[in-house]
């Protein structure tokens, strides 16, 4: 488990409560296998509810996990954009703040 845990606060969680942490992971797997979205769609879709929690840390892992699976900085960002006329400009642009952060590392 070890090599595999999230950065920051996800991760310490994962050391200090490791029975939990695995029966989050089970759910997690559990919930993406019960339809018919792939993985690509999932992270997208994540990305979005992150969005939509107003969540800085969700939107952070799901950028990063996104980035990571090859979605293009493009479709990363139209996820923003997309949230302006549900959620409006002020959380949209947060969000798009946020991806940056990520996509924006060296």
């Amino acid at each position: 488990m070890e090599n595999n845990l999230p950065p920051s606060g996800a991760g310490r969680f994962a050391k200090g409560f490791p029975d939990v942490w695995t029966a989050y992971q089970n759910l997690g797997a559990a919930a993406a296998e019960s339809g018919p979205l792939d993985e690509r769609d999932r992270r997208l879709i994540k990305l979005a509810l992150a969005i939509g929690a107003d969540s800085e840390g969700a939107v952070h892992s799901h950028a990063r996990q996104a980035h990571e699976q090859d979605l293009s900085a493009e479709e990363i960002r139209q996820v923003c954009i997309l949230a302006i006329t549900t959620l409006g400009f002020p959380s949209a642009i947060a969000a798009l703040s946020w991806v940056n952060d990520i996509l924006e590392k060296p």
